[in-house]
């Protein structure tokens, strides 16, 4: 299939590869230009603009937040750009209220709409690994259905509606924040006591909490393994910030996203912008004054 792939960051591309190595014809696109050559030496094409990646039957975009996508698809005229037909794959982590903006305008000019976002980290992504959202009407995802399972282990279908796609992501990031915001502050009551986060979160991680989530983020706070960050914490802040627009929009209160919130701005302010979430452990440690090593 001859696909465009626009927003060439961790996420975007490990994911774009995997639909090079799947046999599909790739053009890719990115604001720093540097981010293609991996992709080309695969065997995708550059293009210069993001309205010469678009001329293909599907277009994919992994852009940053809310603010990129409108500067990109809006502002900048991309979706006038694309022929009537084409279905346009919006990957990004992005407010219920842009959703249902772009499902409108998207509509309005003829074009496909797959609202598509992803659970799982950098390696996730360029292990194929993904799981998927889907949401959009049932033509559009089964055109692009293929290209899809090339990038993800599973895809879950939501509907036509493309914002229910959205507010998964936004409460499954709620849920994961919390989750790593737990194991920070429980580790750091044990090293209070002279129980390691290491000896610890191996109990936790084995039994109360075997899942993915919480071995995975475990690992890395007791290895205090912050960078390069998979998931850095500005974005967590903006997906937070999320949860609490949405919230607000439908009177749903969510009174730990404003905790989460605000343990996340103490983090920024203490200069922690580069870190993973994982960092939070950080935060909990110099809130209790315990120097030292996380083991």
């Amino acid at each position: 299939m001859k696909v465009g792939f626009i927003g060439l960051g961790a996420m975007g591309a490990a994911m774009a590869s995997n639909l090079v190595k799947a046999g599909h014809a790739v053009t890719v696109w990115n604001r720093s230009p540097d981010a293609t050559a991996p992709l080309v030496s695969l065997g995708a094409k550059a293009a210069g603009t993001p309205e010469r990646a678009a001329q293909g039957e599907v277009l994919m975009s992994m852009l940053a937040n809310d603010k990129a996508v409108r500067e990109v698809l809006l502002d900048g005229g991309l979706l006038d750009a694309m022929d009537p037909g084409t279905v346009h794959v919006n990957h990004a982590t992005i407010s219920v209220e842009l959703a249902r903006v772009l499902a409108e305008e998207h509509a309005r000019r003829g074009l496909g709409y797959v609202s598509a976002p992803v659970f799982g980290r950098p390696d996730v992504a360029a292990a194929g690994k993904l799981n998927i959202l889907a949401a959009g009407k049932p033509g559009d995802v089964q055109k692009v259905q293929p290209l899809l399972e090339a990038m993800g282990t599973k895809v879950w279908p939501l509907g036509e509606t493309p914002e229910r796609a959205n507010i998964v992501k936004i409460a499954g990031n709620f849920m994961l924040v919390t989750a790593v915001e737990s194991m920070a502050e429980a580790s750091t009551l044990t090293r209070a006591y002279g129980v390691s986060a290491a000896d610890f979160l191996d109990i936790m991680t084995n039994t109360l909490f075997a899942s993915p989530v919480y071995q995975g983020y475990g690992k890395l706070i007791v290895e205090e393994r912050f960078k390069p960050a998979g998931f850095a914490l500005p974005l967590t802040l903006k997906d937070v910030g999320l949860a609490l627009e949405a919230g607000t929009s439908r009177r749903v209160p969510l009174p730990f996203a404003g905790v989460l919130r605000d343990t996340l701005l103490e983090a920024l302010a203490q200069g922690d912008e580069a870190l993973d979430i994982s960092a939070l452990s950080q935060v909990a440690a110099r809130r209790a004054n315990l120097e030292g090593t996380a083991r």
